[in-house]
């Protein structure tokens, strides 16, 4: 079984068992948070797909770790003009792992 959760603005596929790092959320490591924005559950050839969500469908996770990305260095430069700007962002990630998902 598998479901398609949207969470800080961006769409996931999981199933049980899979780890995933999401935009960070208010929540202590080791404990459960339940996701309910379920936008498609399919299991073999059967699918519900949902407008917008899936009623009644939740997804339930553990909280494994929140951390910080790899830095992304951003650099611009206009040639012949003296201008050079060295910038750079670590964004902060909360690592999940599914545990059910309930149609």
């Amino acid at each position: 079984m598998y479901a398609v959760i949207k969470t800080g603005g961006k769409q996931y596929r999981v199933s049980a068992g899979q780890k995933i790092k999401v935009e960070q959320m208010p929540a202590d490591v080791g404990s459960e948070i339940t996701l309910d924005q379920v936008l498609m559950v399919g299991e073999g050839e059967s699918v519900k797909i949902g407008t917008p969500v899936v009623d009644g469908a939740t997804v339930k996770a553990t909280v494994l770790s929140q951390g910080r990305h790899d830095k992304v260095k951003i650099f611009k430069m206009r040639r012949r003009k003296h201008y050079i700007k060295h910038q750079g962002h670590r964004q902060n990630y909360t690592e999940l792992r599914i545990e059910a998902i309930s149609a």
